[in-house]
């Protein structure tokens, strides 16, 4: 058991969600800044596209293997310190990607931060949890998790809008100096959070490992992990092609595609907040809603057509499915709490499969002609990862009560 934290001390501890917040934002920026400014690394480094974007597919492959590993390896360092060493890893590697003279640099530069990439996403919410008061832990986590849905909205826009107007360093060399600063304002704000117990300092770093890896048997981490799997891969099957969807189905292209996507990460941040305000009292019904809203936009986007229908799904879409993480993490912390860190790995690595799968499939379904079948698809495995969380009622109760997660 980790010392407690003085939930008292509210503004201290709300700024420090913030920076964490802000840290979320940089992060996921980076991790998808190469899709917007692929053919300008492209020119700028004489490579394919094609290779470019395998930048994507290396970073979550990485990340997926090392998580649970290096989150074991790491359990003993105070969460302060861990996370602005996580962060200031990050802002490393965009300086050195920002200034790297060869392709093969900047993939090392990718990889580099792909190995703090799932410490970080293991960490964030167990320390976000340890800063809330008592029963509020899930909103704390999906302050934090707004950080996401701007990054969609602001973060990737004005990177890729910068990194065209001024050139792909400038703007890997922006998110740099963003990342050296959260780093430092990790140091200064977020409070003295010790890892575990003094007694636990005796397990050598392969005994920690083989105690994360034994959360994996846990049948209630192991529910989480099928649901987060299933519905991420039906997810980014569909959500990978989203611009040739809605142009087909919509007419909606340039200006118009734009702004829909801007709609759907602006409807993600209400769909954030709206969660977090009822995931610790009733995280049953806040996930399967969720879920069963995204199953049906994409069952709406699969059967329909016009501009008013499609407009209306993606906007249900963006609110539902960016409001996920926030029942499934806060359900990590709540059915692990002496193992937080170990269980938010195996979430964490779940969705990189569910990333990496969902992609793969849909490229796949792509490259046989059937565009138009992804949506089908994403809807029938939402619904799947519906009938999973109905079935795993001790992981996602349906009565009323805070959820009481243990620091």
């Amino acid at each position: 058991m980790t010392a407690p934290v003085d939930a008292t001390r509210g503004g201290t501890h709300r700024r420090a969600l913030a920076v964490l917040a802000v840290s979320a934002f940089v992060y996921v920026t980076a991790e998808t800044l190469p899709v917007g400014l692929l053919p300008q690394i492209s020119q700028g480094l004489s490579v394919s596209e094609a290779q470019v974007g395998l930048l994507l597919t290396t970073y979550a492959a990485l990340a997926a293997i090392t998580t649970i590993p290096l989150t074991a390896l790491t359990m003993r360092i105070p969460r302060r310190r861990l996370m602005a060493v996580l962060v200031a890893v990050f802002a490393v590697s965009q300086l050195a990607a920002g200034l790297a003279p060869t392709f093969q640099i900047l993939t090392v530069s990718r990889l580099f931060c792909a190995l703090a990439h799932g410490v970080f996403w293991s960490a964030i919410a167990p320390v976000a949890a340890r800063l809330a008061p008592p029963g509020q832990a899930g909103r704390a986590t999906s302050l934090v998790f707004l950080g996401n849905s701007l990054a969609l909205v602001l973060g990737v826009p004005l990177g890729t809008a910068l990194g065209q107007w001024a050139g792909w360093r400038v703007a890997f060399l922006a998110l740099a100096v963003a990342g050296a600063l959260s780093a430092l304002a990790l140091m200064v704000v977020l409070p003295g959070l010790p890892a575990i117990t003094a007694g636990d300092r005796a397990n050598g770093p392969m005994v920690r490992i083989k105690a994360a890896l034994a959360i994996i048997r846990s049948r209630q981490i192991t529910a989480i992990a099928a649901i987060t799997t299933v519905l991420v891969i039906g997810q980014f099957a569909a959500y990978t092609y989203i611009a040739p969807l809605v142009r087909d189905s919509a007419g909606l292209q340039g200006f118009s595609l734009s702004a829909l996507l801007l709609g759907y990460g602006g409807a993600g941040l209400l769909g954030t907040v709206i969660a977090g305000r009822f995931v610790d009292r009733r995280p049953g019904p806040t996930l399967a809603i969720c879920v069963a809203i995204v199953a049906a936009a994409l069952l709406a986007l699969a059967v329909g057509h016009g501009q008013l229908l499609t407009i209306l799904a993606v906007l249900a879409w963006g609110a539902a499915f960016t409001a996920v993480p926030v029942p499934l993490q806060s359900a990590v912390l709540r059915v692990a709490p002496d193992a937080q860190d170990a269980a938010s790995a195996v979430y964490v690595v779940a969705f990189q499969i569910g990333i990496g799968g969902g992609a793969l499939v849909g490229e796949r379904i792509v490259v046989a002609g059937g565009l138009h079948h992804l949506p089908a698809l994403g809807a029938g495995l939402a619904l799947a990862a519906v009938i999973i969380t109905l079935s795993a009622r001790r992981v996602f109760p349906f009565g009323s009560g805070p959820a009481v997660v243990r620091a």
